[in-house]
């Protein structure tokens, strides 16, 4: 039986994701393997694969030892789930042309990862995005304050009034946020998606966030959305991206705008939502790791709910 190794970078809590993988892998007569790059051993991922303990993400000494960690293992498919982890990726890709690396190149995750950059290239591509302002120029609130380097909605600040701007300048260093208009009680919709090495769009699934924690859903439900699917297709159109994508909008309940919020060239933590809808891209990332030709998923179903459940995993002392 022929082996697929794979390697997540920073895939500690993916192990709903790792059991799709590995179902599509040995559906296709593969013997599947799992090595996942940790900053500790004790990640719920251990119980899907082995943990290999490495650097941090900005460590000098960082690609030395993943090409060595990937070599020795003979890993075929790297897979980023963190942002940090993104750019590492896109660097591996091109240190490493032999292995099946499905992500977008480091200039498009320079820009995506930067919120005042990707919110000038949404503009730049005439895609829609919440009303931006500068400090400097005259205001309007409510107004939302996301910090340029931000993720998972951390550190974003929302202003009501010009007394509440004046309390937030004292704090904080304007040029390290983006301003916009702050759309209240908007819906939020995210998209799964997923481009193939030859720039082939093959999914695009909208689901509502119902629920989130810590900036990551754990209540969705798939919808078919034109506006949303139309605006996707836009931007995955740039040929910017490759491998799973995932975007963020809301819509205004009041006007019934919707907006681009950010795009983020990884896949999301609810993806699984959509795997479940019928759009498994496991298989797509098994295939094309493997040199098949991957087809469009398009038959997925709507009204699919997604809620996560709580579930331990323990680590006792003698464990090896």
């Amino acid at each position: 039986m022929k082996s697929l190794n794979v390697l997540f970078l920073g895939g500690a809590k993916r192990v709903s994701f790792a059991e799709y993988l590995k179902c599509s892998a040995e559906t296709r007569g593969f013997s599947f393997h799992l090595f996942s790059y940790e900053t500790k051993k004790e990640v719920p991922i251990a119980i899907a694969g082995e943990v290999i303990v490495g650097l941090r993400w900005n460590d000098p000494s960082l690609y030395a030892d993943l090409c060595q960690l990937i070599r020795s293992k003979n890993i075929q498919m790297v897979l980023p789930f963190v942002d940090p982890a993104i750019t590492v990726a896109s660097e591996l890709k091109s240190l490493l042309p032999d292995v099946y690396i499905p992500c977008s190149s480091k200039m498009t995750c320079d820009i995506m990862f930067d919120k005042q950059r990707s919110a000038d290239w949404f503009e730049f591509h005439g895609l829609p995005i919440p009303r931006t302002c500068h400090p400097d120029e005259k205001l309007f609130f409510p107004l939302i304050a996301k910090p340029r380097d931000g993720s998972a909605s951390k550190g974003i600040e929302v202003m009501q009034d010009r007394e509440e701007f004046t309390c937030f300048t004292k704090r904080h260093t304007l040029n390290e946020y983006l301003f916009q208009q702050y759309v209240e009680k908007g819906e939020e919709f995210t998209v799964d998606a997923f481009v193939a090495q030859d720039q082939r769009i093959i999914s695009v699934v909208p689901r509502i966030r119902l629920e989130q924690a810590g900036g990551e859903s754990i209540r969705s439900l798939t919808v078919r959305d034109k506006t949303i699917e139309g605006l996707s297709m836009k931007i995955l159109e740039t040929k910017a991206f490759s491998g799973p994508v995932t975007i963020q909008f809301i819509r205004d309940r009041q006007s019934g705008e919707t907006y681009v919020m950010e795009v983020n060239p990884r896949y999301g933590g609810a993806v699984i939502t959509s795997f479940a809808a019928g759009a498994d891209t496991t298989g797509c990332l098994v295939d094309e790791c493997n040199k098949q030709t991957i087809n469009p998923l398009t038959q997925w179903k709507e009204n699919v709910l997604m809620t996560r459940s709580f579930k331990e995993v323990i680590f006792y002392a003698n464990n090896h």
